[in-house]
């Protein structure tokens, strides 16, 4: 059979045009811990007119702006706990010259002790590296459950799986998400928590995830407080009017095979102090609650339900005075105040009725300044042999919830005496932080908290990451982190 060159040669263009690769027309942009070498998110790279490009979770940016590909371009480089020496006109920036399929590695310097590794959730969170036809540790590197922003993380092992959960979840279809709570199963790619964590979150038909509480009522659900009993998953549960008003609160049980969780107890609106809030930690045949522990119950579930089971940590008597015993202030477990706080404390300490040193939850940060507790998780931490504390500062020195500290302790209540800052955001806000002491390895822990711009003077949000969380590791053998113990 005769072959005609026409046919031949279009043969032989279709087979060269499979077989060839198409040039990247990205520059591919590095930015790495001049420290480790490790790639660095969340690094902003700004050109002289203000166009930003963000490091996805590998540190990478996929750049390729018309008109200015192979030309000497500036960068003004910026990003939490990072940054660059400045020049001799103090800009802190680097000069590059883009070209397609060229790379270049940016060296930065960490000032903050804890190490900044990925974001856990959203859009993008390896979109630079895709772009750049880079491998990457997770199935879903771009989107996954639909999920664009997601508010404070809540996570507990139960009956050997990682569950999280989350609050407020916003969608890509729609300004309205899931406001009835999101859950995951959640496991850990190649390489362990330092790569990341891939979530197989619990989902509708549609693919976007679904409500983990029942509810006929639009008003959004919150929880907390989780605790596991045996192979038991509890909850407490808020369902909010507004940000600060409860419309309904109770308890919530896990229902594995339904993926959901059943509303078990219903507080009307609610009941004071009188239940589990925060991150619990259990201790002795006892569960601690909220921010940081002040609250417990026998760790029993039956315990839970009852009103009259919860005791609360304070100093105080019923007219609001401190109660001493033998010249001290009388810290005790009882059932008829609430609990004192990091907040009260300051301000006794303030008003001169509470020295410093007779606290429970005001340490003192590397300046000797009272250090405010908003929130946080306490844990017992096999590898120093204490209780260590992440917490987040209300009040910093440039951000009103940007700063996270770190502080042990002998006992849960403390008493937590110093604090030294581990991660700052300035002029952001990072609340709701979570150390996760099933994933310590070593001397090693991880945390996560939610970045956003609400509650900051932030006057931008920062694309792809504001609302959605951020995960730390901090090495408990630096050398910073003594004068906290």
């Amino acid at each position: 059979m005769n072959l005609s060159p026409l046919f031949l040669f279009s043969l032989y263009t279709m087979l060269t045009a499979t077989t060839s690769t198409t040039p990247n027309p990205y520059f591919k942009i590095q930015v790495v811990d001049e420290a480790t070498g490790r790639g660095v998110p969340l690094i902003e790279l700004r050109t002289v007119n203000q166009v930003r490009y963000i490091t996805d979770s590998a540190g990478l940016i996929a750049f390729n702006e018309p008109g200015l590909m192979d030309k000497e371009v500036y960068f003004h480089i910026s990003g939490p706990g990072y940054g660059v020496d400045p020049d001799g006109f103090g800009y802190k920036g680097i000069a590059l010259k883009p070209k397609a399929g060229g790379k270049a590695v940016v060296k930065i310097k960490r000032t903050n002790i804890a190490e900044r590794l990925c974001r856990l959730t959203g859009q993008g969170i390896y979109r630079d590296s895709i772009l750049l036809g880079e491998k990457v540790p997770l199935k879903d590197p771009v989107l996954n459950g639909g999920v664009m922003g997601q508010d404070t993380a809540q996570a507990e092992v139960v009956d050997g799986k990682m569950l999280w959960f989350w609050g407020d979840t916003d969608r890509a279809g729609y300004p309205l998400g899931n406001f009835h709570t999101t859950g995951a199963i959640a496991t850990l790619p190649k390489g362990g928590a330092d790569n990341g964590i891939q979530f197989k979150y619990f989902a509708n038909k549609d693919g976007f995830v679904k409500s983990m509480v029942p509810s006929t009522k639009s008003l959004p659900i919150w929880i907390s407080g989780l605790v596991v009993l045996g192979n038991d998953l509890y909850a407490y549960y808020s369902q909010m009017k507004s940000l600060g008003e409860i419309d309904s609160s109770g308890y919530l049980k896990w229902d594995g095979a339904r993926q959901s969780f059943d509303i078990i107890q219903t507080f009307g609106k609610d009941r004071g102090w009188r239940f589990l809030d925060g991150h619990t930690i259990q201790v002795g045949g006892y569960i601690y609650g909220n921010n940081p522990p002040n609250v417990r119950i026998k760790a029993d579930a039956k315990a839970m339900l009852d009103l009259d089971a919860y005791e609360a940590f304070t100093c105080l008597d019923a007219a609001g005075d401190i109660l001493r015993k033998d010249g001290k202030p009388n810290y005790r477990w009882q059932k008829e105040l609430p609990p004192i706080t990091s907040e009260i404390e300051n301000r006794l300490v303030k008003e001169g009725k509470l020295r410093q040193e007779e606290t429970h939850y005001l340490p003192l940060d590397q300046e000797g300044k009272p250090c405010v507790i908003a929130n946080g998780s306490v844990h017992w931490n096999e590898y120093r042999k204490r209780y260590i504390a992440i917490l987040g500062r209300k009040g910093g020195k440039d951000s009103f919830l940007g700063e996270i500290v770190y502080a042990e302790t002998d006992a849960p209540t403390g008493p937590f005496r110093k604090a030294v800052t581990v991660a700052d955001h300035p002029h952001y806000t990072f609340y709701n932080p979570v150390h996760h002491s099933f994933l310590d390895s070593g001397g090693f822990i991880y945390f996560e908290g939610t970045y956003t711009a609400e509650f900051s003077d932030a006057k931008e949000k920062t694309p792809n990451y504001n609302y959605n969380q951020l995960l730390y590791r901090l090495d408990l053998n630096d050398p910073r982190l003594k004068s906290a113990r």
